[in-house]
């Protein structure tokens, strides 16, 4: 099994997957094959797949979600590792997929989980609110990607590996200046010490060896401490960890004793609500947000304060 897991760690770094989507891909194949005995994948086909996307839904009672990754994981060992098809899997159970509206913070909700953070976490839930990014597409922003002139951002690489500008809330302007300001201190500290170097996508970091060092490709909100690039082995400050900013948020949402189970996502939902419930075109905010179905956008016309259609209660009249 080691030999295979090693191939297929090998094959996604040929293709670029993320750390993030490999080690879940990993995880994934190993289940499959403790599942069935230890057998190599090779020995399996369809019908085992199946059976285990099935016992995921049926025993595990996992989300539909987790098992779309779980099949997407044994679709790219078989199609791109083992370079076998599977046949189409019609005997799995799908897990159903709940329809749920999305949680929504009112705009003085808003303000009141905002104030209760203080620094880089306050910069980092503003930008989730304000430009409605997603909680890794703010902690992988850099340098290059803040435009303070045209009051934009950039999104490199973000949900389906696409690229989309949102926009830079005037108000954070210079409060994210000040934090540039910061951070490049920090750079140059660590460049004297020897270090300064970033992780950067792709085959960048051959293509131009000394990018990595160069203040545009620094992560806007970089990590405390420096790290040992698990891929590389080098010592670089990599961004600042999800986990503090989700805790941060968490508890801010407590301390303003909102009684709702809202998350950094949440900061995101409201960011498309708000301009909705303003009167900006649909189809502006689905560009905003980077969706690529209409319909996945159209979802937040169900939640605003007056309903999608404007309806008023009887009792109101």
């Amino acid at each position: 099994m080691p030999k295979l897991l090693n191939e297929v760690r090998n094959v996604m770094r040929t293709r670029h997957y993320s750390l993030r989507t490999e080690k879940t891909y990993i995880n994934w194949i190993k289940q499959f094959i403790i599942f069935h005995k230890k057998r190599h994948p090779a020995e399996l086909g369809g019908t085992e797949v199946a059976q285990f996307l099935s016992h995921l839904a049926v025993n595990r009672n996992v989300a539909a979600s987790t098992q779309n990754q779980a099949l997407a994981a044994l679709l790219f060992l078989y199609r791109y590792v083992l370079k076998l098809e599977l046949p189409w899997l019609e005997e799995v159970q799908r897990a159903k997929k709940p329809s749920r509206l999305p949680l929504v913070f009112t705009r003085e909700e808003v303000q009141a989980i905002l104030a209760q953070l203080t620094h880089t976490n306050w910069l980092m839930a503003s930008l989730l609110y304000g430009s409605g990014l997603r909680l890794m597409e703010c902690l992988r922003l850099r340098i290059k990607d803040v435009d303070f002139e045209y009051q934009q951002l950039t999104v490199r690489d973000g949900k389906g590996a696409k690229d989309r500008r949102t926009i830079l809330p005037v108000t954070l302007v210079a409060s994210l200046k000040q934090h540039r300001d910061r951070v490049k201190s920090l750079h140059q500290r660590d460049l004297r010490q020897g270090f300064g170097s970033v992780f950067l996508p792709h085959a960048l970091n051959r293509k131009y060896p000394n990018a990595s060092r160069e203040w545009a490709w620094q992560y806007l909100f970089p990590a405390k401490k420096l790290s040992r690039d698990p891929l590389s082995g080098e010592i670089r400050r990599h961004h600042v960890g999800e986990n503090a900013l989700q805790r941060a948020i968490k508890g801010a949402i407590q301390a303003a004793d909102i009684a709702k189970p809202g998350s950094c996502h949440t900061l995101r939902h409201s960011f498309a609500t708000h301009l909705l419930e303003v009167g900006y075109d649909i189809r502006t905010v689905q560009e905003l947000l980077g969706h690529q179905d209409l319909n996945t956008t159209m979802i937040y016309t169900h939640v605003l304060n007056r309903g999608g259609r404007g309806v008023r209660s009887p009792l109101d009249k």
